[in-house]
């Protein structure tokens, strides 16, 4: 450059000729020439392009392939190599692999996507799911976490769930609207199935029944990005590593899946303040004053709550079971053969027929499982006492020592129809606590009053606090005027007991 500088200096000021320059600095006069036409030095200028003898019939063939490679797998496109093979063994190319590699390379690079800079105004989101490890109530099992952006101002939020479901989709929704204080005006989602039914052949999304429904109730206005770039929603996508990095790392152990959302809400609370004083990159206002920017946008909460939850009818099966989503629950004998409404939410899957809750669940993430709730058969096993001790909804329902006790001593009085009165024993329940129940069973047992009648009668008078009538009390070996002493005796002292 100084040599440059001195050449231009000798013709320009002091007014040698380039003749006289070009001898006193050694270099032809041709290059002085282009010296004075020049302040810098240019550099190397390609005026004609590159001339490839040997590999120009051939550059249509390596296009062709390296554009069929934009819709294959990643890792089963062509390399360089693979096809310098392919010219020689299918072509006849007996150029060199360099020339096919630099051609190659130069064409990739001009296929690689450019991007354009965007703007987010406030009471703007962005949605999207991601996955970590946790450790819930000492098991191990894989979290898909929900987390919701605002562009604008960089709050975040982040919720997990067991599985990526319409009911997580959905809860997930509302506890953010709740946790932002407002709904966002515009989100921008990927294309999942969560949300969109099909993609048409001109592009718009026909959106899925619980998605419309959740956007009905909250009235935001929604984009999908294009099917598979993330890059249309980076704040989301940055976020889902983020939050993996900065929240689940170590590994979260909660006792709940409750205690682990509180814990990530917490994170979010403590991520916007630590940042609330610091000022975005590229613009003047702190983190703070964008945020309230991206709340005065957000609309307003409706004024109703909203049921997360997938709906879906179903038929109640010869064994009083629905089945959701590959697992099977129970339901009232009674309702055996009929249509019913199912609702899955997150943690519970609540079954209604007519406007008429008839259970209720939790919800079971495994496969080919069944939940019963013994409850529900009791009235079928009244009519089909056989099946008492070989019922699998009865297996592992564990009750007090008493129950058992109650069965024997019936059984040993009664014989046969002792076992049917055991099971209208156990009904009460569907009407009582199993405490206030074992306590009636008690005072029977201390009364020497085994049957169902006296069971329920002491039940109620316990709850009641009233004395038992003395012609349901047994006391064969008592005269009458005993039997009443003796019965308001023990029991008044039973209900001292008792308090």
């Amino acid at each position: 450059m100084e040599l440059y500088g001195r050449i231009r200096r000798a013709v320009i000021v002091e007014g040698k000729s380039q003749r006289a320059v070009a001898r006193e600095f050694n270099v032809c006069r041709e290059t002085v020439r282009k010296m004075l036409r020049y302040a810098v030095p240019p550099g190397y200028r390609r005026e004609q392009p590159v001339k490839r003898p040997r590999l120009g019939p051939w550059l249509g063939v390596i296009d062709a392939i390296l554009a069929d490679d934009q819709n294959q797998p990643k890792k089963q496109r062509h390399t360089a190599k693979r096809i310098f093979d392919r010219l020689r063994e299918e072509h006849g190319y007996a150029g060199s692999y360099t020339t096919v590699k630099k051609y190659v390379r130069r064409q990739r690079v001009r296929q690689q996507e450019m991007f354009v800079p965007l703007v987010h105004a406030p009471g703007e989101a962005q949605a999207d799911f991601g996955e970590a490890q946790v450790v819930i109530a000492g098991v191990e099992q894989k979290a898909h976490y929900f987390v919701m952006d605002l562009p604008q101002s960089d709050a975040c939020f982040v919720a997990a769930y067991p599985a990526e479901t319409t009911e997580a989709f959905l809860d997930a929704h509302v506890r953010a609207f709740a946790y932002l204080g407002g709904v966002p005006r515009f989100l921008v989602y990927d294309n999942t199935k969560l949300a969109v039914a099909r993609i048409l052949g001109d592009g718009r999304r026909v959106k899925t029944r619980a998605f419309a429904e959740l956007q009905s109730h909250y009235l935001f206005a929604e984009r999908f990005g294009r099917p598979g770039k993330g890059n249309d929603k980076g704040a989301a996508e940055g976020l889902v590593g983020y939050a993996r990095r900065n929240f689940m790392v170590p590994i979260p152990r909660w006792n709940s899946w409750e205690e682990l959302n509180q814990h990530l809400l917490a994170q979010c609370e403590k991520r916007r303040e630590k940042r609330r004083e610091q000022r975005v990159w590229g613009h003047q206002e702190s983190v703070g004053e964008r945020f309230a920017h991206d709340r005065a946008a957000l609309l307003p909460l409706p004024s109703t709550s909203y049921e997360a939850c997938e709906k879906c009818t179903t038929g109640v099966s010869s064994l009083s079971l629905v089945r959701y989503r590959t697992n099977d629950y129970s339901v009232p004998t009674a309702y055996g053969h009929r249509k019913v409404l199912v609702k899955g939410f997150v943690h519970e899957v609540v079954i209604a027929c007519g406007s008429e809750v008839i259970a209720r669940h939790r919800r079971n993430y495994g496969r080919e499982d069944v939940e019963f709730e013994p409850r529900h058969y009791l009235a079928l096993l009244e009519e089909k006492t056989g099946a008492l001790d070989q019922a699998a909804p009865l297996a592992g329902w564990e009750l007090p020592e008493c129950f058992l006790q109650l069965r024997r001593l019936l059984e040993a009085r009664l014989g046969k129809p002792g076992k049917r009165e055991y099971v209208q024993v156990l009904r009460l329940l569907e009407t009582f606590t199993v405490p206030e129940v074992t306590a009636g069973i008690a005072d029977a047992l201390h009364l020497g009053t085994v049957s169902f009648d006296a069971v329920k009668h002491l039940v109620l008078c316990r709850i009641e606090r009233r004395p038992p009538r003395l012609d349901l009390m047994q006391y064969p070996h008592l005269p009458l005027p005993e039997v009443a002493t003796t019965q308001a005796a023990d029991y008044m002292a039973l209900l001292e007991v008792g308090r």
